[in-house]
């Protein structure tokens, strides 16, 4: 059987990043058709890039896993030194390499790996354009990289290195047609072959709404946010609107959260964190919610809406972030805003009794039939493969 290599910042079981996950799902579906292995670190934490891992090597569900050493942690206060250079402007583009290592996972044995298993792989697929492995790695396989970027209208775009990996991969699988605009309006590869895939959403078996509730003694209605709790998801305002809509419309509405919290959680009656809870209570608390709230600007496909439209729940996003809006542009199973006033109005809307709010619920689940099954992603990778220019 001919072999395929994913490579990818971290990977295993224990590892939490979505990103992270979809290469998982889509190694471990791959065994089907190819022999699989993974070129990773030793990381699990990508804060740290601490090695935690011990073994240099692993079968894990079928996939070949080998795993290289970090060769130093980040250093918090160092990156953040180089990191405010260049979101100001100061950072020259010979200094890119820095920013690369500061950030991290540094790990030079990863791309040694990478250079001299080039000719035992039909195919290297490179997951996120942000960190070392994909930078320096793509390069090394130019002719047999296949790239799924994960990318979103972001400062880290304008780097030179970054354009020059978009630039040498001989094909891409986007996540949403929004990504795929994107790219090329800042890299102009519209001759790049590519696939807009993601990720196929599958919700497991789980308990009733009824039971959720009556486990985490939840009496009110409520929206539900699902995911970490931090500034960077938008989670910040989110509070501030929530609690201003309240102030304006008094009631039993509360908002719950389901997550690891970063940032503080306001203490008061309106707002109730779970805490992190089994995927099985997390769709049941899902589809006991009035509607989904998403307040992240940066998103390259956000399985957790695609999860909730699956499961007939309207979502509320916002609309600022384009493959968001996009998602409920081409399901009609959700609304977006983009300031507290749409806010208001659009969460006003979604907790009434209008028969449109019907039709958003049965909308949902034939969006993400029609788009996100891992049959149809999986046909589009394989065909990614099959024409490369080193296949022909």
């Amino acid at each position: 059987m001919k072999k395929i290599c994913f490579v990818v910042q971290r990977y295993g079981l224990e590892v939490n990043g979505g990103a992270e996950l979809l290469c998982r799902q889509l190694a471990e579906r791959m065994t089907k058709h190819y022999e699989v292995s993974v070129l990773t670190t030793k990381a699990i934490d990508y804060m740290s890039w601490k090695n935690e891992y011990r073994k240099d090597e692993e079968i894990l569900n079928g996939v070949h896993v080998f795993r290289f050493p970090v060769k130093h942690e980040r250093k918090r206060r160092s990156f953040d030194a180089v990191n405010l250079r260049f979101l100001n402007g100061g950072l020259r583009n010979d200094e890119e390499d820095l920013w690369f290592e500061e950030q991290g996972p540094y790990c030079p044995a990863l791309i040694e790996a990478i250079r001299a298993s080039k000719n035992q792989y039909e195919a290297f697929i490179f997951n996120t354009y942000l960190y070392y492995p994909s930078v320096y790695g793509i390069p090394q396989v130019r002719e047999k990289a296949i790239f799924i970027p994960d990318a979103h209208d972001e400062p880290f775009l304008r780097f030179q290195k970054v354009q020059e990996e978009f630039l040498s991969a001989s094909a891409i699988l986007y996540n949403t047609e929004e990504e795929h605009q994107l790219i090329n309006q800042k890299f102009h590869i519209e001759k790049t072959p590519y696939e807009i895939g993601g990720a196929g959403v599958e919700v497991v078996k789980h308990p009733s709404p009824e039971v959720f509730r009556e486990k985490y003694k939840l009496k009110d209605p409520y929206i539900i946010y699902v995911g970490r709790i931090d500034e960077g998801k938008g989670c910040d305002i989110m509070f501030r609107y929530f609690r201003e809509y309240k102030r304006r419309h008094p009631g039993p509405l509360k908002l719950l959260l389901l997550g690891k919290n970063v940032i503080p959680i306001p203490r008061c009656e309106e707002i109730r964190s779970l805490g992190f809870v089994s995927e099985e209570d997390k769709y049941a608390g899902i589809e006991g919610a009035r509607f989904l709230l998403l307040p992240s600007r940066f998103e390259s496909l956000s399985i957790v809406v695609l999860e909730a439209m699956s499961l007939c729940v309207p979502v509320l996003v916002n609309g600022k972030s384009d493959v968001l809006r996009g998602h409920c542009i081409r399901s009609n199973a959700g609304l977006y805003y983009e300031s507290f006033e749409e806010f208001e109005f659009t969460t006003e809307f979604l907790l009434s009794e209008r028969p449109e709010i019907s039709e958003m619920r049965k909308n949902g689940p034939l969006y993400v039939e029609e788009n996100y099954q891992w049959d149809i992603i999986i046909q589009k990778l394989l065909s990614l493969i099959q024409n490369l220019p080193s296949s022909s």
